[in-house]
């Protein structure tokens, strides 16, 4: 911050390498996204897509260049992050307290990906398509400026992926940030789409 006005929300890459176990799995990369963007990353497994939210985060480190990102981050990846012993609808509201959400708010997530009516469900009862939509309904009542989401449409159907798609579409209108990996072509606007499959993993010298 400086002269009193927060940092707009932002994210910076400049010709970022990112090794893991010995191996070059990111590097020569750069791309930047302002408020309101969508970046769409595409590439193979083991091109760098989970590593690369995972340093957007701040759960990895560069190993040069330089990765700056500003603004409050929600990040789902393959762990669930919600404790399976509770309902649906307390294990999000666990999280959604923390963060400030109220009572609308957890009732609008759960809406949003069509999970009003498995509420009163254990988590650890749901389908994984199910788990998959109750990790994107937390991050939608995280408040986050961010959302960094590995693989999102996986398990679910079409009708849930357009709904995905417009709750993506809702975030960055209002000024959010998304970046998301999937091994689909986007089905919806994005300010960009980003191939990490020229950036293979290889040894490190």
């Amino acid at each position: 911050m400086s002269g009193g006005q927060a940092t707009a929300t932002n994210i910076q890459l400049e010709n970022v390498a990112v090794i893991r176990g010995g191996r070059i799995v990111l590097q020569k990369l750069s791309f930047g996204a302002q408020a309101g963007d969508i970046i769409w990353l595409r590439g193979a497994n083991g091109s760098g897509k989970s590593t690369l939210l995972r340093l957007m985060a701040g759960l990895l480190p560069a190993a040069s260049g330089r990765c700056t990102v500003a603004g409050k981050i929600g990040l789902t990846d393959e762990r669930l992050s919600l404790d399976l012993g509770l309902t649906l609808e307390k294990a999000i509201e666990f999280w959604a307290k923390m963060d400030g959400a109220d009572a609308a708010e957890q009732q609008d997530a759960l809406n949003a990906l069509d999970l009003a009516a498995l509420a009163e469900i254990p988590l650890s009862y749901l389908s994984t398509g199910q788990r998959k939509r109750a990790a994107l309904a937390r991050i939608f009542t995280s408040k986050a400026d961010i959302w960094l989401l590995d693989e999102p449409y996986n398990g679910l159907d079409s009708a849930n992926a357009a709904r995905l798609d417009a709750r993506l579409t809702k975030h960055a209108q209002n000024g959010g940030i998304a970046v998301v990996a999937a091994h689909q072509p986007a089905t919806i606007n994005v300010a960009a789409t980003i191939s990490l499959d020229e950036k293979a993993a290889r040894k490190a010298a």
